[in-house]
This record gives structure tokens, C-alpha cells and sequence, in this order.
């Protein structure tokens, strides 16, 4: 279902944009078909450096990210992303195995706007909950007469 303010939240005609960062080929196929699906623009990196790489020449609603990978991982591009004016206002929704507390704390208390344990969740959860978090991004801008 396109996105609508019906579907959950976004103005009608808003063409959502979601950087998905993970290491999981996978994961990354099927979140980026429900994404797609659901009238997002869409970009995967699988990791950290690729993904400040994307940041280059993409401009995303919202950044879907795990946190164990490779070179740099998720809390290190958190960090780095928060740190930065051009992209700190990005909200980052965290989608990791990691389960225990402090590491859902560690996350938020770098910036993230949600964490999800990929276990405990569904690819529907995620979509609605990123939505939510784009819409809440969208509702805190200055509106344009």
C-alpha cells in the first residue's frame, strides 16, 4: 500500500526516501522490496563507510540501520551522523540483533529515534514504525505558506 495520510501519517504526495544500512544481503533484499513496495525511494549500503558514502548524493527521510557490521558499526555512524549538522536531523530507526537494555540505551542516548530487535519484530512493525518517525520529522519542520 503507498504511502497516505490514511496509511499512517505522511501527507499524500510525499515521496518518503529510507537508507537502509546492513550487512545481511538478505535482510537487505527484503526490506528494500517492503520499502519500495510501500512508495519509499529506497538505498542499501552494507556498512558504515558506504553508507556516509550514499549520504553524498542522497538525502533520506529517515536511515534504517543495524549495528554489528563491518569497518564501522552501527553506534560509530550513529555517532558520526548525530555529530554532523548536514545530517543530524536524519531520524535513524536502530534494526540490530542486540537485545540487551544498555544497548537500546546506548543507541538513543546517541540519537536514535527508535531500536528494534530484529527478532522480536516484523518487517510490517518496522515499515509502520518508520512512518510514524518520518511523519514526527515531517510535523516538526516550519510549514511554507
Amino acid at each position: 500500500m503507498p504511502l497516505s495520510a490514511t496509511a499512517g501519517t505522511l501527507p499524500a504526495g510525499a515521496q518518503p526516501k529510507i537508507l537502509i544500512v546492513e550487512d545481511d544481503r538478505f535482510l537487505i533484499k527484503i526490506l528494500l522490496a517492503k520499502f519500495q513496495k510501500e512508495g519509499f525511494e529506497t538505498r542499501a549500503a552494507l556498512e558504515g563507510e558506504a553508507a556516509l558514502r550514499e549520504l553524498e548524493s542522497f538525502s533520506p527521510s529517515v536511515i534504517l540501520l543495524d549495528i554489528i557490521m563491518p569497518k564501522l558499526n552501527g553506534f560509530e555512524l550513529l555517532a558520526i551522523l548525530k555529530a554532523n549538522p548536514k545530517y543530524a536531523d536524519i531520524p535513524v530507526v536502530v534494526l540490530s540483533n542486540l537485545s540487551q537494555e544498555e544497548d537500546t540505551r546506548r543507541a538513543k542516548d546517541l540519537g536514535a529515534a527508535d531500536f528494534f530487535v530484529k527478532a522480536d519484530v516484523s518487517i510490517n512493525e518496522v515499515a509502520s514504525r518508520v512512518r510514524e518517525v518520518i511523519a514526527k520529522q515531517l510535523a516538526k519542520r516550519p510549514h511554507r505558506s
